[in-house]
């Protein structure tokens, strides 16, 4: 995957922090990933992919920006981990210079709603950005943006098909320009404050959620109980943790077959963001209600996922 490309000024250093924002299913994640130009966050379309605030550092000339992606904002849920994912979401606003506000081309709902007031209540400066215009008449793009930017006083609005690379970097031209003059946070080669570790867990979920549908929708996360680097190889084991015994049985399949295909795609996957082979285990457990368990999402905040 390719970066983007960010124009630079002979004006110093600029650096400075953007929450992605938005409800479940938007394209933030994609949006994160396209933007700095590798696999950081998982990606399905199933809402509530991510449950982590990931860092993307972006580092081009003079600038860096350090995109922050959060949890879709859930009006629904009623589980501990719901009311926590939008927890996450607020903490990230609060610390942020810039909020970017992601939304569906021809949708606005509650959810987008509480997702504005989040950004009011903080007092950030927003850009709202239009996602998933590919294949969509253009015509009908100027109404729509008329019709949202009556919601706010947004800094800009820009159309952008995250999936399709279009319009980036109209949109980081115009985050660069709100930027604080300030030195780097982190040096130029890294691309996430998050550890490998973390990588590889959320790249086996990413394949859990697209296999398993609406089988076992979130009733899972990933820890990784082993990651050692070899001079050939990077090992990596992992527990796949669900609800019940009955979705344990419904991850493993009929004569484990359906974690095999799990595995093979993960461990792709992770040879892919790692630029090596891997020697992926994969086990699966049940721990009753994890999702209402303080102590389990209070790891959250480690490297478990």
């Amino acid at each position: 995957m390719k970066a983007v490309s960010i124009d630079v000024e002979p004006e110093g250093t600029r650096c400075g922090t953007v929450a992605i924002v938005g409800r479940p299913n938007t394209g933030k994640s994609t949006l994160l990933n396209a933007l700095i130009g590798a696999k950081l966050a998982s990606v399905a379309r199933k809402p509530q992919t991510t449950r982590h605030n990931i860092a993307g550092i972006l580092s081009r000339g003079d600038s860096q920006i350090v995109f922050v992606d959060t949890p879709g904002l859930d009006l629904y849920g009623k589980r501990l981990l719901n009311r926590m994912l939008n927890d996450s979401t607020w903490a990230a606003l609060q610390q942020v210079d810039l909020a970017l506000l992601i939304v569906d081309r021809d949708h606005w709902g509650e959810e987008d709603e509480l997702a504005l007031n989040r950004v009011r209540e903080a007092a950030r400066p927003c850009i709202l950005c239009i996602n998933k215009i590919d294949g969509f008449r253009r015509e009908r793009l100027l109404p729509i943006m008329a019709r949202l930017g009556e919601k706010h006083d947004f800094e800009e609005i820009i159309p952008v098909s995250a999936i399709k690379g279009e319009n980036l970097e109209a949109l980081l031209r115009e985050v660069r320009r709100r930027m604080p003059a300030a030195p780097f946070l982190f040096p130029e080669d890294q691309v996430t404050s998050r550890s490998q570790r973390f990588i590889a867990a959320e790249l086996i979920r990413e394949q859990l959620i697209r296999n398993l549908h609406q089988e076992v929708p979130h009733s899972l996360y990933v820890e990784i109980e082993a990651y050692r680097d070899t001079e050939d190889l990077t090992e990596i084991a992992a527990v796949i943790w669900v609800d019940r015994a009955s979705q344990r049985a419904i991850v493993i399949g009929r004569k484990g077959g359906t974690l095999k295909r799990i595995g093979a795609q993960a461990r792709r996957a992770l040879e892919q963001s790692l630029g090596r082979k891997v020697f992926l285990k994969l086990w699966v457990k049940d721990r009753a209600d994890w999702q209402d368990n303080e102590a389990i999402l209070a790891s959250f905040d480690s490297e478990v996922i």
